[in-house]
């Protein structure tokens, strides 16, 4: 009974998640008004990192060589992974971003698959299936063709689908909050180098840029990873992916009433594909064992 709490705990926790994150699409493109790609991603990460230096300020003196790997790697995903979503942001919309980086929860179970040779669940395929189906029908255009934006946020889900499944493998051995400094840590100094590389030191932000960044540093990263570290530790990376994915809903729900976007019927369609693919994945599908059980008792 406890452990199906806390299991069910878990999955609220990511749904609170996919809501804050939602709004990080609308809040990202505020930011981009006045500020590029990476200034954003190094004031991000910051503020993230000094937040988690002092929630971990206990433990990071502990740190052992096993947690900086783990977090390192962690760290160049996640890096990865909001590096290629917010260049492709600014050729392509706010919708069509947060539904292609919905493309990572397909990803995900093919990743543990392919490394740890780990069974893929019915339910996880077909909910993963119905997933990426709804985004692609927001983002394909009628040739099929994909846009320098829409390619770029495509690559982006893959850093993202390495972030959700190493989070689910180190979450279990690795104090959550030394791995969210390390991960913060290592996407703040890897935003400073883009930053340096780049040449864009020379800040020049809008009262709303900053506003947005701040609820990306704060909000949308430090509290979110922190409680999806947390929420993972019940509920296994495939069906995390598939939870996850709702971000996209959130954010074009929020593009639409913060940004005025359009509401299209491919939006309306696609984004009930996705929502119908995270209730899908939740469906118990009675074993070979069990079915037989119960023929035997009737």
């Amino acid at each position: 009974m406890e452990i199906c709490m806390k299991k069910y705990l878990g999955i609220l926790g990511l749904l609170t998640v996919t809501i804050i994150w939602g709004g990080g699409f609308a809040a990202s493109d505020m930011a981009l008004e006045t500020l590029t790609p990476f200034q954003i991603m190094a004031v991000r990460f910051f503020i993230a990192a000094v937040l988690m230096t002092f929630l971990g300020r206990k433990q990071i003196p502990t740190i052992t060589r096993e947690e900086v790997r783990c977090g390192f790697w962690l760290g160049t995903a996640l890096f990865a992974g909001f590096a290629l979503q917010i260049i492709g942001l600014q050729y392509t919309t706010a919708s069509k971003n947060a539904f292609l980086t919905a493309t990572n929860v397909v990803m995900v179970p093919f990743i543990a698959l392919v490394i740890y040779r780990k069974k893929i669940e019915t339910r996880s395929l077909i909910g993963a299936g119905m997933a990426i189906v709804g985004a692609g029908i927001l983002s394909l255009q009628s040739d099929f063709s994909i846009s320098l934006g829409d390619g770029l946020t495509l690559l982006c889900a893959v850093g993202f689908a390495f972030q959700i499944f190493l989070t689910g493998e180190y979450v279990g051995r690795i104090r959550p909050s030394v791995l969210n400094f390390l991960q913060m840590t290592t996407a703040c100094l890897l935003s400073l180098i883009g930053l340096a590389v780049t040449g864009g030191f020379h800040f020049h932000p809008s009262a709303k840029s900053m506003l947005a960044v701040l609820y990306l540093g704060v909000i949308s990263t430090t509290v979110c990873y922190l409680l999806q570290t947390v929420s993972q530790k019940y509920v296994d990376e495939t069906k995390s992916a598939i939870i996850l994915s709702m971000e996209s809903v959130f954010g074009m729900l929020f593009s639409v009433l913060l940004l005025h976007e359009n509401v299209t019927r491919r939006m309306v369609i696609g984004s009930a594909m996705i929502l119908a693919a995270v209730l899908v994945s939740e469906i118990q599908f009675p074993r070979k064992e069990q079915a037989k059980k119960a023929v035997k008792e009737r």
